[in-house]
């Protein structure tokens, strides 16, 4: 068994093995013809339930043509220009090498004798990042497994700045169509129920600034303790920005520390034409990014900022056997002083290889021209009367939903939605969104493909109004 160890004597098996496999995906990149085939679970769960996970095929090219079976002919293929579902990217190829080479070698980035160039490489692209928003030169960071865990770990190092001994006191602010790893991260830390304070949002869906300057004086007298206002760059819901430096000037005159999540919206940090719909993130007290949604990353690719770096220090733990204290002393970085992992990837090697090998415009130009593709699916949707649109787009995601002409009952236009969504999907012809708009349902298209097209949104419109129609007369018909 050790033939299959990688290691010197075995360089020429790894070569080949991987060879094959890269050979495999790529013969399904060139050939894929639909995001998805439409396989149901009941019809793809027997052929894995079946394998014998104790009986190994001992066969490279036999295990390849079994995961043909049971994963890559089924998978979701993101690439797809009708691909229009979620936050999920089509990634670059140069990330997708520096995924190969990462995993190889298989660095841990939490300590310096396990990384070495790996520790460097990522301190340079955290100072890159931190210098793209503006946050000064006292900011650093840590790369994260992706979004909830670097606004976790934001609110983590903004509880610990306030001192306090009574969290129940403690209060956050986000808006009402913010990311639900807000609540999930107040639960995380400790923090009563009710410690999230929802703001309402305006017709564009961003965070009404006189509601929440509301709720901090309100809070303020009440006894409470504002903790952190979480301000969204990129809402998933509708890619919406909250006004940043009217929310920086509050937290300012309440000396309240300001989160940004950008976890959609930090491809503007790239833009050559948009940068300025973030103005004001660079007044934040900690930011998150997540390179995998709009940097064209495989996942993971993600991090938290900090202003001052002396605020990890909340994230501080030294083992003796790891990172005992003397090694600050000696000066020799160990990035599990920053970092809720011990244990971590290198996942800080793609976007290294992707801005060594197409450069920063590069990423804001492919991601301009998905913004610039939203801006036009909206024109589409304000034009068509089939379709009721939420909002314009700050970003790449467009919210709306199927009016039949003939029906006026919500709740039946709420049913051919959701059956068009699931008839498309079963289908494979394309993938789409769904959320909830004022509780009714509503579809969403998040355009991350610049490979995307009008033409291929206003085909999946027609698929859409085809799939509810065909659910309304079906509905007629059983009715009479």
């Amino acid at each position: 068994m050790r033939s299959h160890l990688l290691n010197d004597l075995t360089a020429e098996h790894y070569r080949r093995s991987v060879t094959e496999g890269v050979e495999r995906v790529a013969a399904k990149l060139a050939t894929t013809d639909r995001p998805f085939t439409g396989v149901t679970v009941d019809a793809l769960a027997p052929g894995i339930e079946r394998i014998d996970l104790d009986q190994p095929l001992h066969d490279t090219t036999a295990v390849l043509d079994e995961l043909e079976d049971v994963y890559l002919r089924d998978a979701i293929y993101f690439h797809h220009p009708r691909y229009l579902a979620h936050l999920n990217c089509p990634v670059v190829i140069p990330a997708v090498l520096g995924e190969a080479v990462l995993s190889a070698v298989n660095s841990s980035l939490d300590t310096w004798d396990q990384s070495a160039g790996g520790t460097l490489i990522e301190r340079k692209l955290i100072d890159w990042t931190a210098a793209r928003i503006g946050l000064g030169p006292a900011a650093d960071g840590v790369f994260t497994s992706g979004g909830t865990q670097s606004n976790l770990q934001a609110l983590l190092l903004a509880r610990e700045e306030v001192k306090t001994d009574s969290l129940a006191k403690l209060r956050i602010f986000a808006s009402e169509v913010s990311h639900f790893s807000v609540k999930k991260s107040a639960k995380l830390l400790g923090l009563s129920p009710d410690s999230v304070v929802s703001i309402p949002v305006d017709h564009d869906k961003r965070m009404q600034t006189v509601a929440l300057a509301h709720e901090l004086e309100r809070s303020r007298r009440d006894g409470l303790i504002p903790m952190a206002v979480v301000a969204t760059a990129g809402t998933t819901d509708f890619g919406s920005i909250d006004p940043l430096p009217e929310i920086a000037e509050l937290c300012g005159r309440h000396g309240v520390w300001l989160h940004v999540d950008a976890a959609y919206g930090c491809g503007l940090l790239a833009s050559l034409k948009y940068r300025d719909r973030i103005a004001g993130i660079d007044r934040a007290d900690s930011v998150t990014v997540d390179y995998h949604k709009s940097f064209f990353q495989p996942v993971s690719s993600s991090a938290v900022l900090v202003r001052e770096a002396s605020t990890l220090r909340h994230a501080t733990y030294h083992a003796e056997y790891l990172n005992p204290r003397r090694m600050v002393q000696e000066r020799i970085p160990n990035q599990v002083d920053k970092s809720l992992q011990t244990t971590r990837r290198f996942d800080a090697l793609k976007l290294w290889m992707t801005l060594r090998t197409m450069g920063a415009d590069g990423i804001g130009e492919l991601f301009d021209e998905v913004c610039d593709l939203a801006a036009e699916g909206w024109r589409l949707l304000a034009a068509d009367p089939r379709f009721d649109v939420v909002v314009e787009p700050s970003l790449s995601t467009l919210v709306f939903r199927h009016i039949p002409a003939a029906v006026t009952d919500p709740a039946e236009i709420d049913r051919a939605n959701l059956y068009a969504r699931k008839a498309l999907f079963a289908s494979g012809d394309a993938v789409v969104a769904g959320t909830k708009v004022g509780g009714r349902h509503y579809l969403k298209f998040t355009l991350l493909n610049p490979e995307t097209t009008p033409a291929d949104i206003a085909a999946v419109l027609d698929l859409i109004a085809g799939h509810a129609e065909q659910y309304l007369g079906e509905s007629l018909d059983r009715a009479s």
